[in-house]
């Protein structure tokens, strides 16, 4: 066949697309399968390489991380006063005494007072504020007026104060 121009028309182009574009694939198949497979091995082989590499890495680096975090934890928790006081040994078989945390750093647990008794919820000063905030509902004007001093003298937990403001209309 000889070609005149150039240019096909595009129900030669899809003759060309359809017809014979998989007939020369197939006749050339055979020869190309074996390097199209090596070519796909490689593919794989790299991406594994580099998933292994970046999980690795990751690794590593979340460790470091870690590490820092956990140092500084200690840390605060040691200004804190909240780490064990066990005395420390100074390497001579005697014991090094720790320091005396400063009370004011010492966090004391919240314990319930006579005044947290008299309330209308439960072990109140037990309670987190998102466990106290559902129970105001239920709540009369008296009671939530109880509850609102005794949160502004003691804790002054502002989720709990604005509650009790919306169920007052305040």
């Amino acid at each position: 066949m000889g070609f005149v121009s150039d240019q096909k028309k595009p129900l030669d182009q899809a003759v060309e697309l359809v017809v014979f574009a998989p007939i020369g694939f197939a006749l050339e198949a055979k020869r190309l399968l074996p390097t199209f497979v090596e070519r796909g091995r490689q593919q794989v082989q790299m991406a594994k390489m580099v998933g292994q590499f970046a999980v690795k890495h990751g690794q590593n680096e979340a460790g470091r991380r870690l590490g820092q975090v956990q140092k500084e934890a200690e840390t605060v928790l040691a200004e804190l006063g909240l780490t064990g006081t066990s005395p420390r040994s100074n390497g001579a078989g005697e014991a090094t005494p720790t320091a005396t945390p400063d009370p004011a750093s010492v966090v004391t647990p919240i314990r319930s007072s006579a005044a947290a008794a008299s309330l209308p919820i439960a072990d109140y000063d037990s309670l987190a504020a998102s466990q106290v905030i559902p129970r105001l509902a239920g709540l009369d004007a008296g009671e939530l007026a109880a509850v609102r001093a005794y949160e502004v003298a003691h804790r002054g937990r502002k989720t709990i104060l604005g509650k009790v403001a919306q169920l007052t209309g305040e």
